[in-house]
């Protein structure tokens, strides 16, 4: 060997250091796919949902005792609420199956006050509805009730008492329901339900009461002091730089809207109310109003050992709600130091959605309106509060086309019991929803097919303050004329 070789190759192996410090400053490459790797070890240890227990050895039917009662829930280190639960559980049990289980529920309230459940967009039969007087009698204290329909179609969903909605829902009465379809795509990712809420107590842990805020807090909607992620102030989230999780987030606040984003990641939402999207389209950030659900696929993006949070973020949803507030921080997202891998590609096209024909429909005009008088408040449908109000009529076979008005200082979430629909909006991507917002000043068209099941169903206002004040309206669904 040359002297000047032997120069250049102890110069050389004198330099690991410099080649070191170069691979770690550069971004690691990833070497594996997304669907090669298991989320990390423990990644959803602090949000997990807890299922109730299946009763039938059926795979194909879901059996479970549900009991509504008042219980002490940790929502964080040193902080104990006496909320109004499910199972004691907040959120209550998780419940989980497929398309075309039959879902049967033993109920019991053993709360004291009369309660109902209400099944969130799941098309029940109209029995199974859970509206007060309407579906079904109120569970009085110590009652039962038995729960049993069909699970028809694949989405995100969740339920929640129809009985004094504002403070059971507030103080804790929701819960998730996931229909899974066993052929979406797996490059979704693994299932992460995160159903968020907020809750109004003091700093000792005590509930406030229903109407703290009096007229105040009946116009505005009241919103809690403590925001929650599956029932925790501030949970900690495991992810793998690349590894995609697919979250089902379900807004489940009486009166808050959501919006949040994350530094240098983007999110690609695939669905919402019910299930699939007809295409899939990339967001910087999120919003969801009240009952609505956001099925969207989170690609962590942060590099290995990299601790970032997911922030809420101020929604302007009318006459200042927006004023003088500060982001949240809302989840911890902790980015394991694995080598990152690279993500699966999320398909664009994701289902058919086949548009309601309307070359024949009846049509109406439903206004949001507030009315204000010697301090008290009152809402309404075209002016005139549920319990005034004379029923909507529909018949089986006919399509509808409903415009939404609203002049009202504030956003409203319009919710439809019984029936999905589709919001007539060339700039909307084509999906099935059953909540939709109708913002100040707007007006917002959805038609909606009565193809099935008769009865007396209900819509309105989701902020479930102004519900209860009177933004509701029933709709009888009658036999073919």
């Amino acid at each position: 060997m040359s002297r000047p070789l032997a120069l250049l190759i102890l110069l050389l192996g004198s330099l690991p250091s410099v080649a070191v410090m170069a691979a770690e400053s550069a971004p690691a490459t990833p070497q594996l796919g997304a669907l090669d790797v298991a989320q990390p070890d423990g990644w959803d240890k602090e949000v997990a949902l807890q299922p109730a227990p299946d009763l039938n050895p059926d795979p194909n039917i879901l059996e479970v005792n549900i009991e509504a009662k008042i219980a002490d829930v940790e929502i964080k280190p040193g902080m104990i609420v006496k909320a109004w639960t499910y199972n004691g559980l907040l959120p209550g049990p998780y419940l989980k199956a497929k398309v075309g289980d039959r879902l049967i529920v033993h109920f019991k309230n053993s709360l004291p006050e009369a309660t109902t459940i209400h099944w969130h967009g799941v098309r029940v039969p109209n029995n199974m509805d859970g509206t007060p007087n309407m579906s079904q009698a109120p569970v009085e204290p110590g009652g039962e009730f038995l729960y049993d329909f069909i699970l028809r179609d694949a989405g995100t969903y969740w339920y929640h008492p129809h009985m004094d909605s504002p403070a059971q829902v507030g103080w804790g009465l929701y819960a998730p329901i996931v229909v899974e379809d066993p052929g979406d795509p797996k490059e979704f990712g693994d299932d992460l339900v995160l159903m968020i809420s907020d809750m109004s107590i003091d700093d000792k842990g005590v509930l406030q009461p229903k109407d703290n805020g009096g007229a105040f807090g009946d116009l505005f909607g009241r919103e809690g002091s403590i925001l929650l992620v599956n029932g925790k102030v501030m949970p900690r989230l495991k992810v793998r730089s690349g590894k995609q999780q697919r979250w089902r987030i379900i807004n489940a606040a009486r009166s808050r809207y959501w919006s949040f984003a994350m530094r240098n990641n983007m999110f690609t939402r695939i669905g919402g109310d019910n299930g699939l999207m007809e295409r899939s389209e990339k967001l910087p950030r999120l919003t969801i109003t009240p009952a609505e659900r956001l099925d969207v696929v989170y690609t962590p993006a942060l590099a290995p050992g990299s601790v970032s949070t997911l922030r809420w973020l101020p929604v302007d949803r009318g006459y200042g709600t927006a004023y003088a507030r500060n982001s949240e921080d809302i989840m911890t997202i902790e980015t394991v130091a694995d080598t990152p891998v690279k993500p699966a590609v999320i398909p664009e096209k994701l289902r058919e959605i086949k548009p309601i024909d309307l070359s024949k429909v009846v049509e109406h005009t439903l206004e949001l309106t507030i009315k204000l008088e010697r301090g008290i408040v009152e809402m309404g449908i075209n002016g005139i509060p549920y319990w005034q109000a004379k029923p909507l009529v529909a018949h089986i076979g006919e399509k509808h086309i409903w415009t939404l008005v609203n002049n009202s200082p504030f956003d409203h979430p319009f919710h439809l019991h019984g029936y999905f629909f589709q919001v007539q909006d060339d700039k909307r991507i084509p999906e099935w929803k059953d909540t939709v917002n109708v913002p100040v000043n707007s007006k917002v068209r959805i038609a909606i097919d009565f193809d099935e099941r008769p009865g007396m169903w209900m819509y309105h206002c989701h902020i479930l303050d102004h519900a209860e004040v009177g933004m509701m309206g029933h709709l009888h669904v009658e036999p073919a004329e």
